[in-house]
């Protein structure tokens, strides 16, 4: 008798875990192959995040956020926006990968609409979609609002805030949330001061939390920069903003 309940409680785990996977999905960009997550919940008409991975691609934070989502009725899906044969091995790389996207913002711009549309395609239903991005996808997310691709929202999770000077504000019609640590060095006074100028003459709905005694990463369990605490409470406002736009 224990031997078959413990068979049926391993077999419930099973298939438990082969519901939380993540399926892999290929498109392109012209010859570029990428290779997108989607949840498992793919092909239901749900709302729908799309997840911009940090300066290295595809990690295990965009992974454990996609899950995450997954159990608050989102279908969620990760965007590659480097492309197939072009991760980066290592912190030099990517700043470098990650650099050029920032320099040529249009054609990242270009990778994250190409993933909405596969975030559609999964079954997102088309009028309740946000964006969500870590680190150089944070920076992607404040891009998508720049391009005023077809979102209710985008929030960026201590993400890059400034832009080339020589690029002129615009409206911003999405609602925005920047999420943003207070320790972070890449994000002076005078980058903060423009960047809300820059929402405030684009008249976007926007708000920014700041979370004290936070580092660059502070969200990111396996990053020395993590602060639990804050990355519990950056989590909660991260629902609570998509729970406002997209239910």
């Amino acid at each position: 008798m224990k031997i078959a309940f413990s068979l049926v409680a391993i077999s419930l785990i099973v298939k438990f875990s082969q519901a939380q996977q993540l399926k892999s999905v290929a498109y392109y960009d012209g010859n570029q192959k990428l290779n997108g997550l989607v949840t498992s919940n793919a092909g239901k008409k749900l709302p729908g995040v799309l997840i911009l991975p940090a300066w290295k691609g595809i990690d295990q934070e965009a992974k454990d956020a996609a899950l995450a989502l997954q159990k608050q009725n989102y279908i969620a899906f990760i965007a590659d926006i480097y492309g197939e044969g072009n991760i980066p091995a290592d912190n030099a790389s990517a700043g470098k990968m990650a650099g050029k996207y920032k320099q040529d913002y249009m054609a990242y711009q270009h990778r994250i609409f190409l993933a909405l549309e596969q975030l559609k395609k999964a079954g997102a239903i088309p009028d309740k979609i946000a964006i969500i991005g870590y680190c150089f996808g944070g920076t992607g997310a404040l891009e998508a609002a720049r391009a005023n691709l077809p979102v209710q929202g985008v929030v960026s999770i201590h993400g890059g805030l400034d832009k080339d000077p020589s690029r002129k504000n615009g409206m911003l019609n999405t609602k925005i949330l920047i999420e943003n640590p207070a320790e972070d060095k890449g994000v002076t006074p005078e980058i903060m001061n423009r960047m809300v100028d820059e929402l405030n003459e684009g008249k976007a709905d926007w708000q920014i939390i700041t979370y004290a005694y936070s580092k660059h990463t502070f969200t990111d369990s396996r990053s020395p920069d993590y602060n639990e605490k804050m990355a519990k409470r950056a989590w909660a406002h991260t629902l609570l903003f998509l729970n406002e736009v997209l239910k």
